[in-house]
């Protein structure tokens, strides 16, 4: 059983729309405690230690009693987007998305996802797991934006959309619209890589 480590609506869809089968948990992680001046080393230490976090509370989740489960695989994630040089998370208020957001247009970035996956098996109970394999990766896509006039931007940040998504954006929603080309995998600027992630599951047995 997958369990994702994150409380993201975006990487929950992808992989509900996917029919992945998984449970969903969130990591309560205190972001600001993780130090990496490179952006996609700082996403792959927050996406591990995501992971790390539902691993060890996984004895008060009771997962092999609730679910009689005996193999779990947890993944964390965590997106950072990089603008000139610079990391951006969610915007703290709306005029920190339009300031943004008059940077981006005509602009491009990068979106660094960082993954975690924790191979698990449950003993005896779920107090005692034990991880057979870790994988970890940071994948990058770049993002090209559409040239925006000021009432455009305007009208995207009082929908309260980029307030809620790393970088200020959303490819699923109504900032797709303003996305003109993408280099690199396309899933990953919603948070989740699903190629990289059916690719690690499959070589261990796992068809998801």
């Amino acid at each position: 059983m997958l369990i994702l480590a994150s409380a993201s609506e975006s990487r929950r869809n992808l992989l509900k729309n996917s029919d992945i089968k998984f449970i969903q948990l969130s990591s309560s992680l205190d972001e600001s405690l993780i130090k990496e001046e490179n952006i996609g080393n700082l996403a792959l230490k927050l996406s591990s230690s995501k992971a790390q976090i539902i691993k060890n509370s996984i004895k008060e989740i009771n997962l092999k009693k609730n679910l009689n489960l005996s193999n779990v695989e947890i993944l964390g994630c965590d997106s950072i987007f990089e603008l000139n040089g610079k990391a951006f998370g969610k915007p703290k208020d709306k005029e920190n998305a339009y300031q943004r957001w008059l940077n981006m247009s005509s602009n491009c970035g990068i979106l660094h996802s960082g993954h975690t996956l924790l191979f698990c098996e449950l003993k005896n109970n779920s107090s005692k797991i034990i991880v057979k394999k870790e994988v970890k990766k940071t994948i990058s896509s770049k993002i090209f934006f559409s040239q925006l006039h000021i009432k455009e931007i305007i009208k995207y940040v009082d929908t309260f959309e980029p307030l809620n998504c790393a970088g200020g954006f959303a490819l699923e929603g109504k900032g797709g619209k303003f996305i003109e080309k993408i280099e690199g995998c396309v899933s990953n600027i919603m948070g989740l890589s699903l190629p990289w992630l059916r690719n690690e599951m499959f070589e261990e047995g796992i068809m998801i």
